[in-house]
């Protein structure tokens, strides 16, 4: 193959291409003469959709919706309560940087660095490892957030030579178990699932198919540009509308059916999944990544006496109360339906978890708009 056609197979943002797809899915949407709803877990997915202004172009009978794909978001606030007890006793803690502003169940981390306490914003776990380095005679804990593409970087620091004062506070996340929650919900009318393709490139696509014959809802494992994100929906609207409950590979550039081995076998060196609790939504099973009993040294949570009572408040205090990210999360409301939005909770000055992260659903909404409606500009149709 010439080098111009490799480039002409890698151009992501053709509007004729656009077009074919649109009117490919237009006429699946139109075969099924009926609503339907859809879903994606990925924050970055959302960015694109948003960004682009994808929503204002597929058919008003397709509903695509923002599921639980924002690992920061689904931090409980305890979780949050536990790393804010440790700066308060002292230690430093290194976290990325959505996390900083993340309430616990009263205070964030942002308040315990307020208060003199050690937290430091990092790019990367190795990052934190060399503060523990530099500083030797101080615990420095990482605390460790997001779904498997971090865990695996983080499990490899893990198995790594670290120095001895060194630990990891873990709340990493694992996305197929929101997948579960949200086919299981007895509210929930999701018929198929995009599935985040970085975490596919770890986990590869065939982790999905267990879940597709149990539940009967098609996965389709998507890219990031908006041709990646049309095409996926194009190829699920036509997996429902033939009734096929298959994992398809939208993604084949990068992912496999078998997805990246030597760091799977990393990250189930270090961590194992236990039930554990999303903020806003629930139990979820195997939902979290908690290092194994062999790691002990390492994890924070058997290092310390982690005492929360003075930085917990089991009452949600004032505007909290009316947040309701976990019905965001679970696909049942937008943004749009919370009295908070774009009021009270901006993200100078966010209410809920949804609004801190540069991944959350209201964040991104606020930045770009969720669910625009180009008729009225003028705009061509595609």
């Amino acid at each position: 193959m010439k080098s111009r056609d490799l480039l002409a197979e890698l151009k992501f943002r053709d509007p004729d291409r656009a077009r074919a797809l649109l009117g490919a899915l237009r006429r699946n949407v139109d075969a099924l003469g009926r609503e339907i709803a859809i879903m994606h877990v990925c924050g970055s997915h959302e960015q694109a959709i948003a960004r682009f202004g994808l929503r204002a172009v597929l058919p008003p009978q397709l509903k695509l919706i923002m599921g639980p794909g924002c690992p920061v978001c689904v931090t409980d606030g305890p979780e949050v309560d536990e790393a804010v007890a440790l700066a308060r006793q002292g230690v430093r803690i290194c976290t990325y940087g959505d996390m900083l502003r993340l309430p616990g169940t009263s205070r964030s981390l942002a308040d315990a660095q307020g208060d003199g306490g050690q937290v430091h914003v990092v790019y990367s776990v190795d990052q934190a490892v060399e503060l523990a380095r530099a500083h030797p005679a101080e615990e420095v804990v990482f605390f460790a957030s997001g779904f498997e593409t971090t865990a695996v970087a983080t499990a490899a620091a893990a198995l790594g030579p670290v120095p001895g004062n060194f630990s990891v506070l873990s709340v990493h996340k694992y996305v197929p178990a929101a997948m579960d929650l949200v086919a299981e919900s007895r509210e929930s009318r999701i018929e198929g699932f995009i599935a985040a393709g970085h975490a596919a490139i770890i986990t590869g696509w065939g982790i999905f198919e267990p879940f597709a014959r149990k539940t009967g809802t098609p996965v389709v494992v998507a890219g990031f540009e908006p041709l990646d994100i049309l095409a996926a929906i194009v190829k699920l609207t036509e997996l429902i509308r033939d009734r096929k409950p298959e994992v398809f590979n939208a993604y084949p550039r990068c992912v496999t059916r078998e997805g990246n081995q030597p760091a799977q076998r990393t990250l189930w060196k270090v961590f194992e999944p236990r039930t554990g609790t999303w903020r806003g939504i629930a139990a979820v099973p195997g939902g979290n990544l908690d290092l194994r009993p062999e790691l002990a040294r390492l994890d924070a949570r058997k290092r310390f006496r982690i005492d929360t009572a003075p930085v917990r408040d089991e009452a949600a205090p004032g505007l909290e109360r009316e947040c309701i990210c976990g019905t965001i999360m679970m696909g049942l409301a937008t943004p749009h339906d919370c009295a908070l939005f774009g009021t009270a909770c901006v993200p100078e000055s966010p209410v809920g978890a949804c609004m801190v992260s540069s991944e959350g659903t209201c964040r991104i909404w606020h930045t770009y708009g969720g669910a625009p409606d180009l008729r009225d500009v003028g705009a061509p149709a595609p």
